[in-house]
């Protein structure tokens, strides 16, 4: 078949699959982008008005310039169309909407047609490439890859991957890091963008990811799925904090992740430049996790605020710059990774601040109902920490109080409902003056307090309030340099749920007539329904995981020996 193929065909061919090889893309990508550059220059010698078109015969390299024309009713066009006398002329069988291929010479190709050749071909294969380096990455976000400086510009290292580039940049590299065209390093692929120069496939050595990935690879159980990793907290080249389970009793999740004599362990350490790693239990007690992630601090007391997700944790004197770690890193650390915020404080601070809170209370009930200050620390020693709470608990939790009758019960009751009502109307004026209108007023669960509150804040009409969003009322929670900063709302200070506060504001927009009882009903069901569904599922996941298939009957045994042994 050879000798039938001429040098210049064959060269053709040998020249399409050598750049189909080295650019790792399909050889018909390489032969389209010829047909094009041959059309491309034909359209010059023959008129750019013709439809021309080019084929290229993969097997022997033999090259068709076809001209064609369309047969019409009525020629627009003569360049591109052909009456249907006329094409029955040349082919009697010609019908409406046939095409009339005719063969023309070839072309030679000059000095400029070369170039403007090799610049369609080019451009074509620099597309197929990204096109085939983005296909072929897109799906890797999240893999350890490994590549060779290739150059390092203003800090930012690019990467040789074989059969395309990544840069790492220099906010994605660990600190006092420094590579030199050459060095073979290892990343994590964070992100993988179609940009219009082509593919950017963005590196990082500093993601948390990175090192749960690294330990994946470090050590089978983690790979295998039998320990999880459930959180992960980096101070990237200095300190991190690594929380791990396991769905097998029977395995240690801390010392697999360790190995044999910190083996494992030593592994990434050495990948990450020396960076410490604490590896911790993970546990679905809040207050027990958080213990944990505070190690090797020792807690002596914890209170936590489930509704702000804070947690107070009381250490020993002697604990507290520990349990803190050098500027702040540990408490940081375990803050990120149980997603808490944790204000620590030694047993002499919380002393000091249980003796100032009871000094406070005690001063607070004496004013109020106006008792003497015996009676007043008994309310506060037994745990009453506002007015209301004496007004509304049922009688009997005060009459429990030693020397406290029914009678003084009842009475010391009735002071704190008059203190409160005295209150109210105080705050109900003042909301008047500040504006707030009635029917915001009316609104179920908003107390006067609040209504003050709301009218400081420019929220004055039903309107007003109804167009709000919970966590402008409750406040959330927004990460800036990689902390978890809490934004305060509205309703700060007062004992609400981001719930009640969210039927507050589904009753102000039915008030207001944005929606009706019945669709809020119907929203509120469906609503319902979906987290039922959703903590059903989830619950089978955790059985499914924890207790497989076989034991299923008895659910609660392997439960608690699955926790008993972390």
């Amino acid at each position: 078949m050879a000798s039938g193929i001429s040098a210049n065909k064959l060269e053709l061919l040998q020249i399409a699959d050598a750049v189909a090889r080295e650019k790792g893309i399909e050889l018909d990508i390489v032969l389209a982008a010829m047909s094009d550059a041959i059309e491309k220059a034909a359209k010059a010698r023959y008129g750019m008005e013709n439809d021309i078109r080019v084929e290229i015969d993969p097997k022997t390299g033999n090259t068709r310039l076809l001209r064609v024309v369309e047969v019409v009713d009525v020629v627009e066009n003569d360049d591109t169309q052909i009456s249907l006398a006329l094409a029955q002329r040349e082919k009697p069988d010609a019908q409406i909407g046939d095409e009339i291929i005719d063969e023309l010479p070839p072309v030679e190709f000059g000095r400029i047609a070369t170039q403007s050749a090799k610049q369609v071909i080019v451009q074509r294969v620099r597309e197929a490439e990204r096109e085939r380096q983005y296909e072929e990455f897109k799906d890797r976000v999240g893999e350890i890859i490994s590549g060779v400086v290739k150059r390092v510009e203003y800090g930012n290292v690019v990467l040789d991957l074989g059969r395309g580039e990544a840069v790492v940049r220099r906010d994605n590299l660990i600190p006092r890091e420094v590579f030199r065209p050459g060095d073979r390093i290892r990343a994590f692929i964070e992100n993988v963008k179609r940009e219009q120069r082509g593919p950017q496939i963005i590196l990082s050595r500093t993601d948390p990811k990175f090192m749960a990935a690294l330990f994946a690879q470090e050590v089978p159980e983690v790979y295998e799925g039998v320990i999880e990793i459930r959180a992960v907290a980096r101070d990237p080249g200095s300190r991190a904090k690594i929380a791990v389970i396991s769905n097998d009793p029977g395995i240690d999740p801390v010392g697999a992740c360790v190995g044999m004599r910190g083996s494992r362990v030593q592994a990434v350490v050495n990948e990450l430049q020396g960076e410490k790693v604490d590896i911790i239990p993970w546990s679905p007690d809040a207050a027990a996790f958080i213990v944990n992630g505070l190690a090797p601090a020792e807690v002596t007391k914890v209170v936590l605020d489930e509704d702000v997700e804070r947690i107070e944790v009381v250490v020993p004197d002697e604990q507290l710059s520990l349990a803190i770690g050098r500027r702040g890193q540990n408490v940081r650390l375990a803050s990120q990774l149980t997603g808490w915020d944790i204000d620590i404080m030694t047993e002499a601070q919380e002393s000091e601040r249980r003796q100032a809170e009871f000094a406070e209370r005690t001063e607070l009930f004496m004013e109020a109902l106006d008792v003497d200050e015996m009676i007043a620390q008994l309310l506060a020693s037994e745990g009453f920490a506002t007015v209301e709470e004496v007004a509304y608990v049922p009688v009997e939790e005060i009459t429990y109080i030693e020397g406290f009758d029914e009678e003084t019960a009842e009475e010391i009751q009735n002071r704190a409902r008059d203190h409160i009502d005295r209150e109210n109307a105080a705050l109900d004026e003042k909301r008047k003056e500040m504006g707030v209108e009635d029917d915001l007023a009316a609104t179920a669960g908003i107390s006067p307090a609040m209504l003050v509150r709301l009218g400081e804040n420019d929220i004055k009409t039903l309107e007003d309030f109804a167009g709000c969003v919970t966590d402008d009322l409750t406040g959330w929670f927004e990460t800036i340099d990689r902390k978890r900063v809490r934004q305060e709302g509205i309703f700060d200070g007062f004992d609400v749920s981001p719930e009640e506060v969210e039927d507050m504001i589904m009753n102000a927009r039915v008030a207001a007539g944005w929606i009706t009882q019945e669709e809020l009903e119907a929203q509120r069901a469906a609503q319902a329904q979906a987290e039922a569904e959703a903590e059903a599922a989830a619950l089978a996941e955790a059985e499914g995981e924890t207790l497989g298939e076989d034991a299923l009957a008895a659910p609660a045994a392997d439960s608690d020996a699955g926790v008993s042994a972390l």
